[in-house]
């Protein structure tokens, strides 16, 4: 497979576009040629000096990554910047990056494999952004209790200290999920009837919010929360015919 195929077919599949206007991220290809052949897709959560690292050692042609290197533009090409990209550029790899777009999408992004891992049943688009989607939602197995939803968080993530703000019921019905940083949708999924919001990080003012709203919240961690989507496109790149390797620097935030 060339390059330009696999970009094609990710921004096909993540529908990347539709976010051009609503993500800081520039997604899609941020560092690479408009063509070369690839053998092997290395894929991370980050963009960073480690990761690019590790898939150098891999002898990846291509890094996926759900945070890139371009927030709104690169104005300088120094310190930090210049180290990441010269580093892709020395050993000719490619950088392909999908932010909100990752954890919008329905079947292959970040809130899909939570709600997964969480055998939620009826799932469908939370977290509206503009015309768009960063979450997902949907109703819980019969007598799933908020202690079994964070211990299959602890177990299954790459954070085994889950945060839980318990102003919700014991025994949680609907879960609303944005990963990363996510509490801003806390009043949306009390007005969807959910019971429990997942998401990533927190912020100080959600824990009275959460408390007058009676809703329990779950902070996974920002990096545990946003494995599962670059693990789904690793598993499609394999069935497109490509090697892969999968490479985690977890932060503990």
């Amino acid at each position: 497979m060339d390059l330009s195929t696999f970009v094609s077919r990710l921004d096909d599949k993540l529908d990347t576009d539709a976010y051009s206007d609503l993500d800081a991220s520039a997604n899609g290809l941020q560092v690479g040629p408009d063509e070369k052949p690839l053998d092997h897709a290395a894929f991370a959560v980050d963009a960073a000096t480690a990761t690019i690292a590790d898939a150098a050692d891999a002898g990846a042609d291509v890094l996926v990554t759900h945070h890139g290197l371009s927030w709104g533009g690169i104005e300088r090409v120094t310190d930090r910047h210049y180290d990441r990209i010269s580093a892709l550029v020395d050993n000719d790899i490619a950088l392909y990056v999908s932010h909100l777009p990752l954890d919008g999408h329905q079947t292959l992004g970040n809130a899909a494999a939570i709600a997964d891992l969480l055998d939620l049943d009826d799932t469908e688009p939370f977290g509206t952004m503009g015309p768009e989607v960063v979450g997902q939602q949907g109703v819980a197995p019969a007598s799933l209790t908020r202690d079994e939803l964070t211990t299959t968080l602890e177990s299954e993530l790459e954070d085994d200290d889950v945060q839980v703000l318990d102003f919700g019921p014991e025994e949680v019905e609907r879960v609303a999920i944005v990963t990363g940083s996510g509490t801003d949708w806390l009043d949306e999924a009390r007005d969807a009837g959910a019971d429990t919001l997942i998401t990533g990080e927190g912020k100080q003012q959600v824990y009275h919010r959460a408390r007058e709203a009676g809703i329990n919240v779950v902070l996974a961690g920002h990096y545990a929360t946003e494995t599962g989507g670059v693990r789904r496109l690793q598993s499609l790149a394999e069935d497109w015919g490509l090697s892969t390797s999968y490479h985690s620097h977890p932060t503990g935030l």
